[in-house]
């Protein structure tokens, strides 16, 4: 296939790739900070100053970027590489592969303490979260964006690149699994999301709450994550060309079972279900479920609400069923889990044992 060629040459120039020096002499005092670029609206630009809505994505390059806060030069020695330029909304698996790799041959160096990535914000909570459990270095990951590209007179992807160097450059951050970075807040990977189309401090973790705050230029973290992520997981991609195909069926009044009957036939090796309240089953999707998982497609129930825990066998029979729950994943995240795990297993036991850990 063409794309898979493709995606193959974008995974083998990255470990070709040189990093662009930065204008002064690295800093021995300083921690040494490598900004992956992925493209987004952190990289974009648009027609007047005052566009913010209507730009055009992943337009300005990773150079540019870092020349654009030249405050950075004070607290990292910081260097780029330019792995994507795309809007996030075409991220695909064959991206992810190519970034984690290229993220665990960087922290593997002893003279790179930490990583950067700039990312569109549409589908940043995903990446954040795949890299969350197959980045293998307790090296500070941090993902960033911005809600405005940057041409806009009130662009917010300055500060948030500067507060994101700020954070990989941290002792503090290390340990904590890949953050996020955004208006002067710290998330985790697992458990941030984008709540608003356009606001600028659309990335939330409501319930759960955020790891901590900066101020005055500096982070102040205040809890922990519980669930195991990077170098406790069990996860392996160094090998992996593709991920096995997972797609998402949402709930919704009046569902039918036309897209899970459709994903079966594609040939899916897992679905998600994206219930209605506690991962309900409507009666009509019930016995496609069933039918998908009697075909050997491990079904996962999720919610579409956004949070709280799935309750296994509470709206459902999942024991009866065979079924897995999400725990407090969301949909799009449970189906990044499930597509790790069943490059493990297809028992749907240890399945669940995954969603309770990670």
């Amino acid at each position: 296939m063409l794309f898979q060629k493709s995606a193959q040459s974008m995974i083998a120039l990255l470990g070709l790739m040189v990093a662009l020096a930065s204008a002064h002499a690295a800093d021995p005092k300083l921690a040494n900070v490598t900004i992956l670029a992925t493209g987004g609206t952190i990289a974009g630009t648009g027609a007047t100053s005052t566009t913010t809505v209507g730009y055009t994505a992943a337009t300005v390059g990773v150079q540019t970027l870092i020349q654009a806060v030249p405050e950075m030069t004070k607290i990292a020695n910081v260097s780029g590489e330019q792995v994507f330029q795309i809007a996030s909304e075409n991220m695909s698996n064959e991206h992810w592969l190519a970034l984690a790799k290229r993220v665990n041959t960087l922290l593997a160096q002893k003279d790179v303490h930490g990583i950067v990535i700039t990312h569109g914000t549409d589908t940043l909570e995903e990446t954040a979260y795949f890299l969350n459990l197959v980045v293998k270095s307790k090296k500070p990951v941090v993902l960033v964006g911005s809600m405005r590209p940057s041409t806009a007179i009130s662009a917010d992807g300055p500060a948030n690149l500067y507060n994101a160097v700020v954070l990989a450059a941290s002792p503090d951050a290390v340990g904590r699994g890949v953050l996020v970075s955004m208006s002067d807040q710290i998330h985790a990977g697992r458990d941030v999301s984008k709540s608003n189309t356009t606001m600028v401090d659309t990335f939330r973790t409501p319930e759960l709450g955020m790891l901590g705050y900066f101020q005055g230029g500096k982070p102040f973290f205040y809890r922990q994550v519980a669930r195991k992520h990077t170098t406790e997981t069990e996860f392996d991609i160094s090998s992996l060309n593709a991920l096995p195909q997972v797609d998402v069926a949402y709930a919704y009044a009046n569902v039918g079972p036309t897209a899970i009957d459709a994903f079966v036939a594609a040939g899916v090796k897992g679905l998600v279900h994206a219930g209605v309240g506690n991962g309900s089953l409507p009666a009509k999707v019930r016995p496609a479920l069933s039918a998908a998982r009697a075909k050997g497609v491990v079904v996962v129930r999720a919610s579409r609400v956004g949070q709280g825990i799935l309750a296994r066998n509470g709206e459902a029979n999942d024991d009866e069923l065979d079924f897995v729950v999400a725990d407090t994943l969301s949909p799009q995240k449970a189906r990044i889990l499930l597509m790790l795990a069943l490059t493990k297993t297809n028992n749907t036991k240890e399945i669940q044992r995954m969603f309770y850990t990670y």
